[in-house]
């Protein structure tokens, strides 16, 4: 292996070699989409970016633990724009999210109609993702409600940034979820990337986010979002707990916003910012698990596949105004429809 150390003091790996590779190849998979997402906006073809480089740690993670499937059986995720990684490690194909950048009729999440990383997937209890912030923090309690119900191992999972807990929204979740005799499998993700668009984190919260769950007896933990293993071994846990004892559980995770908020912001490489895909590849190269010349060809394999992607998206049926009321009122029967 290049560069591999052999220096015995180097710290023991908490996940399965095959784990951790797994989670690098959809992190810097995640990576390169968004990085092509973002020069797609900048080539006229697409109206707007947002994102989650930065993130791809914990989504990844979250990813690989889902209990993917239909149903109030599994899980439910409301996930929030920044999930690229989370949808890639579930199996989702990236041409679509070149799709939904391009507005094409092709678009498999919301048909040309909706911003880029706006995914939803019923077939794996993917729900609709919301431009408006933390308005999924309203709704999470109606499929845990669900899942409860069912009485089985599914549960709710449910993920905003730190700035949106300032919604009353977030606030809803909480009560909801922990009413006494009547709580919910609900896990509350919260990633804390220190912004909240252009204002600190320290001008907006006097208190730390995880604090919040002490009232309503809500179990918390917090982790480095940076730290591939950490998030895994934490989310694990939390699962785990919130699978067990049918109850809620708070997770902030401390990330980094390394392009910004959105194009609005330019969506330009923010320096000194810590980057969790590079410190995965220092991790991986110091257990001697793989070697920078494959990870350099790895990048450029997936930079390569995504750059002839877009062009193929480049090409592909833009919406008619025919079928503008298409998917506007359901003319089946949701709730009961298998």
């Amino acid at each position: 292996m290049h560069g591999v150390s052999n220096n015995m003091s180097v710290r023991k790996c908490a996940l399965a070699p095959e784990l951790m590779l797994s989670l690098y190849d959809r992190m810097l998979l995640a990576r390169c989409l968004e990085e092509r997402l973002i020069q797609m906006h900048k080539q006229g073809d697409g109206f707007f970016w947002v994102g989650g480089p930065g993130e791809e740690a914990l989504n990844a993670s979250l990813g690989f633990l889902v209990h993917k499937g239909q149903g109030p059986a599994y899980d439910y995720l409301h996930l929030h724009y920044r999930s690229t990684a989370t949808l890639l490690a579930m199996g989702a194909d990236p041409m679509d999210a070149l799709r939904q950048m391009k507005n094409t009729a092709t678009d498999p999440y919301s048909r040309g109609r909706n911003f880029c990383n706006h995914y939803s997937k019923r077939s794996w209890n993917v729900l609709p993702v919301s431009s408006p912030i933390e308005v999924q923090f309203s709704m999470a309690p109606g499929t845990a409600l669900a899942n409860k119900r069912v009485g089985n191992t599914g549960i709710t999972i449910v993920q905003g940034g730190d700035a949106g807990t300032a919604e009353g929204d977030f606030s809803t979740c909480l009560i909801w979820s922990s009413l006494p005799g009547r709580e919910l499998p609900c896990l509350m993700i919260v990633t804390n990337n220190q912004w909240g668009i252009s204002t600190p984190a320290a001008q907006m919260h006097a208190e730390k986010i995880v604090a919040r769950a002490e009232p309503f007896g809500i179990e918390s933990a917090s982790v480095d979002g940076n730290d591939t293993e950490a998030c895994y071994a934490a989310l694990q846990r939390a699962m785990d707990y919130v699978r067990r004892e049918r109850r809620p559980f708070l997770l902030e995770a401390f990330v980094s916003r390394l392009y910004g908020h959105t194009s609005a912001s330019g969506a330009n490489r923010v320096p000194d910012e810590v980057d969790c895909v590079a410190v995965l590849e220092d991790r991986l190269e110091e257990l001697g698990l793989m070697s920078r010349d494959l990870m350099l060809e790895l990048r450029a394999r997936y930079t390569h596949q995504l750059r002839e992607g877009a062009k193929v998206v480049r090409e592909e049926p833009q919406p008619s105004g025919d079928d503008i009321q298409r998917d506007v009122f359901a003319v089946r029967d949701l709730v009961h429809e298998v």
